[in-house]
C-alpha cells in the first residue's frame, strides 16, 4: 500500500447542524491524485465485478492519477450518467471498495470520493463532457420509461445511447424521484441532481412531467401511442408502519412525507418557502436504514432539541452506512438499540407525547440472516417525545399493478419479472428498482435500469432500425 486512505474533509459537527449545507466537502486535486495513486492496476480487478454499473474504475483511477481528469469523467460516464450522485450516495463499502485488494491489509481505495471529486470538477469548470450524438431520425422505435429515479434515469440514458427515442414519465412536478424528495440537502444537494438530469436529457431524452401512470395513462394507452416498449422505474414510495396503537396521532409522520415535505416542498429553507413542517423539541425516529438518519439528522436541523433513534435489534444489525450512523453520532443522536415500540399515547389534544417500548435481546437468526429480536419480559419503559417519525421501510406503491390487470406482483406488492430477461408478465413491459426489489439504493436500482435497457434493445431486435 503506497499511503494511508485520505479521509473525506467534512464540516465540523457543531457547525453543520445548524443548516442545510452538505457535510462532506470533496478532495482537493493534489489529494485526488495521491488517493488515485494508491490503485496497485489489478490485473483482474474484482471492484469492476462489483460495480452495479461496471464502471472501469482501475481505468478512470489511473486517468485521475495521471492528472487526466476530463479524461477520467469520459470514462466513468461510459457506464454511469450519474456520477455525482453516485459519489455521494452509493454504498461503495459494500461493493467495489468492499473487494479492493489494498482492503484486505489496509483500506481500499477511496472510489466513490473520486468519482464525486472528477463529477464536481467536471461541473465547476463548467466545461460539460459533451456527449455523443445520436441521430434517432434512423430510428423510429419509441420507448417510454416510467420514473425519473435512479432506475429510471439510467435506463433512459442508456437506451438514449443506444439511439431510441426514450419519453421519461415522472408523476410530480420535479424530476428525480427518491434522489430529490427522500434524500436531505446536506447528504445530496438538489443542484447536483438538476445538473445530473440535465445531462440526461442532452442524450436526447424527452422528460415529461405530472403525469402519473397507471391514473393518467395506463400501461395499455402508452403502447397505444406507438411506444414498442416500456420500462416500470417508478420506485417503492408506500410507506410501513409498525401497527401499534397510537399512529395515527398528530405529530406521527412517515419518513416519506416528512422527508418530502422538507425536501420537495424545502421547509428547510422556511420563511423564504412557506411550507413549514412542525417539529417538537423532542424527536424520536423509528428504524435505523439510511431513511432512519436522514429523518433523525433533519429534525436536529429544523430545531429539535433531542432526537432518538429507536431500533429493536443491535448497532451490528443496522442496516444505516456506516458512515450515516458516524456523522449522526457526531451531531449528537441519541441511539436507543434493542428497544420496540409497544405503543404511542396522546395528550388530550390529540398529540403524541410519549411512546411505551419493550427492551429487546436477540435470539436467533431470522430469515433476513439478522438475529431476531426478542421481547424481554416486564421491561416496559417510556421514552417521551412530541414528534415520532417512522422509518421502518416501504413498499412498491399500487397505483399500476391495480391499472393493469396483466401485470402480476408479490404478496407484497413488488411487481414479478423475469431475471435473465428483466421482462414482467406483459410482452415489452420491463421493471426494475425498488418496484422490483423494495426498498433498496440508489446504484441497485441503477444497475437495473442499465440491465433493462441491454434486455430492451435485445427485446426490439437489437437495433433502432
Amino acid at each position: 500500500m503506497k499511503t494511508d486512505r485520505h479521509k473525506m474533509p467534512e464540516r465540523p459537527a457543531k457547525e453543520r447542524i445548524k443548516d442545510f449545507e452538505e457535510v462532506a466537502v470533496g478532495y482537493t486535486i493534489e489529494t485526488a491524485i495521491e488517493e488515485a495513486k494508491r490503485c496497485i492496476q489489478c490485473k483482474n480487478p474484482k471492484c469492476v465485478g462489483d460495480c452495479p454499473v461496471e464502471i472501469d474504475i482501475p481505468a478512470f483511477l489511473q486517468l485521475i492519477a495521471n492528472g487526466d481528469m476530463e479524461g477520467a469523467i469520459r470514462k466513468i460516464k461510459e457506464k454511469n450518467s450519474l456520477p455525482a450522485i453516485c459519489g455521494r450516495v452509493c454504498p461503495q463499502e459494500d461493493q467495489c471498495e468492499k473487494v479492493c485488494i489494498l482492503g484486505i491489509k489496509g483500506k481500499p481505495v477511496a472510489v466513490g470520493a473520486l468519482e464525486r471529486f472528477v463529477a464536481d470538477g467536471e461541473t465547476s469548470q463548467k466545461s460539460k463532457v459533451k456527449s455523443q450524438k445520436f441521430d434517432t431520425k434512423k430510428n423510429e422505435k419509441r420507448i417510454a420509461v416510467v420514473g425519473s429515479g435512479p432506475a429510471g434515469l439510467t435506463c433512459a440514458g442508456d437506451l438514449a445511447k443506444m439511439g431510441y427515442q426514450v419519453t421519461l414519465f415522472e408523476s410530480l412536478s420535479t424530476p428525480g424521484g427518491v434522489l430529490v424528495y427522500g434524500i436531505p440537502e446536506f447528504r445530496l444537494p438538489k443542484k447536483i441532481v438538476e445538473i445530473e438530469i440535465d445531462y440526461v436529457r442532452s442524450l436526447g431524452v424527452e422528460l415529461v412531467t405530472d403525469v402519473l401512470i397507471g391514473k393518467t395513462i395506463t400501461i395499455e394507452e402508452l403502447f397505444s401511442q406507438g411506444y414498442k416498449s416500456i420500462f416500470i422505474g417508478s420506485g417503492a414510495g408506500l410507506p410501513q408502519f409498525l401497527g401499534v396503537p397510537g399512529e395515527n396521532l398528530l405529530g406521527v409522520y412517515s419518513a416519506n412525507e416528512f422527508l418530502a415535505r422538507v425536501n420537495l416542498m424545502k421547509a428547510y429553507k422556511f420563511p423564504e418557502y412557506l411550507t413549514p413542517v412542525k417539529v417538537g423539541k423532542k424527536v424520536a425516529v423509528m428504524g435505523a436504514g439510511n431513511v432512519a438518519m436522514d429523518a433523525a439528522r433533519v429534525s436536529l436541523r429544523l430545531g429539535a432539541q433531542e432526537v432518538t433513534i429507536v431500533y429493536r435489534r443491535s448497532r451490528d444489525e443496522m442496516p444505516a452506512r456506516a458512515e450515516e450512523i458516524e456523522r449522526a453520532e457526531e451531531e449528537g443522536i441519541i441511539f436507543k438499540l434493542l428497544t420496540a415500540p409497544v405503543e404511542i399515547r396522546g395528550d388530550n389534544n390529540g398529540w403524541v407525547k410519549e411512546m411505551e417500548c419493550l427492551k429487546m435481546a436477540l435470539g436467533e437468526p431470522d430469515a433476513s440472516g439478522r438475529k431476531r429480536p426478542v421481547p424481554i419480559e416486564g421491561s416496559e419503559f417510556i421514552i417521551e417525545a412530541d414528534t415520532i417519525i417512522s422509518a421502518i421501510g416501504n413498499k412498491p406503491n399500487p397505483l399500476i399493478p391495480r391499472a393493469t390487470a396483466e401485470l402480476k406482483v408479490e404478496k407484497w406488492g413488488g411487481v414479478i419479472i423475469n431475471e435473465a430477461t428483466r421482462m414482467t408478465s406483459i410482452p415489452g413491459v420491463f421493471a426494475g428498482g425498488d418496484i422490483v426489489r423494495g426498498a433498496a439504493t440508489v446504484i441497485s436500482a441503477m444497475g437495473d435500469g442499465k440491465r433493462a435497457a441491454e434486455q430492451i434493445k435485445s427485446y426490439l431486435g437489437g437495433t433502432g432500425d
